[in-house]
């Protein structure tokens, strides 16, 4: 490999890392009649953005721990502009 084509490799994998990438799929589970609250951040003291009822189909994007509890920030699969949070213990693979 020449050493010219070298750094135009390097700069696709760095935009392609940062394009997002595929994030994991996930379906809401267990929220039963209170739908699962998509939040603004990770946190119950966040707003409510909407409630999910069980069987929505998200993308999962990148989890933190806050205060013990697992968040997960998601975006729905039919309307990807929506994000939020959501508690991962109502999350399941599908």
């Amino acid at each position: 490999m020449k050493l010219s084509v070298i750094p135009a490799v390097l700069m696709t994998l760095l935009v392609a890392g940062c394009a997002g990438g595929i994030s994991d799929r996930a379906v809401v589970k267990g929220a039963g009649a209170e739908l699962l609250k998509l939040r603004a951040g990770p946190g119950l003291g966040f707003n409510i953005i909407l409630g999910l009822p069980d069987g929505t189909a998200v993308s999962r994007r990148d989890c933190v721990t806050e205060v013990g509890q697992l968040w997960c920030r998601v975006s729905l699969v039919a309307a990807p502009s929506i994000t939020g949070y959501v508690s991962a213990d109502y999350l399941s693979t599908p």
